[in-house]
């Protein structure tokens, strides 16, 4: 039977998802993964509590992570992935206007070899046989 570690804070009985731990001679608070036991001098924080932290003046904190939550993407990541998408449609659009006649685009715009299939660089499209 595993019983379930509570936030520290008082009047908090939230489970504990993260670890705080401060570290004096450099003034910094730790704040990390649920420490697999509890520490005496360490402090098990709920999500929002560990969300809401904030150190003394003058104190830095550093949130580690452990890598098994999955992060959430950020809009700079959101970004890269809308320009890696419109990178990818560009050759697409290219070859549209030379008339499908572009490297990867099935020959002159039919089914590329005969069998109904066409190729656009490594991916290919089948079409059924009733089309």
């Amino acid at each position: 039977m595993s019983l379930v570690r509570r936030c520290s804070r008082t009047a908090c009985g939230r489970p504990a998802v993260a670890t705080l731990t401060y570290v004096y001679a450099d003034s910094t608070a730790v704040l990390g993964p649920l420490a697999t036991y509890a520490e005496p001098h360490c402090y098990d924080l709920c999500a929002e509590h560990s969300e809401r932290l904030t150190a003394p003046r003058g104190w830095d904190v550093v949130r580690l992570t452990d890598g098994s939550a999955p992060s959430r993407p950020s809009g700079d990541d959101l970004e890269a992935l809308a320009n890696a998408v419109r990178e990818a449609a560009r050759p697409h659009d290219r070859a549209a206007q030379a008339g499908g006649s572009g490297p990867g685009s099935g020959g002159s715009g039919g089914g590329g070899n005969g069998t109904g299939e066409t190729r656009r660089g490594h991916l290919r499209v089948l079409r059924s046989p009733d089309s």
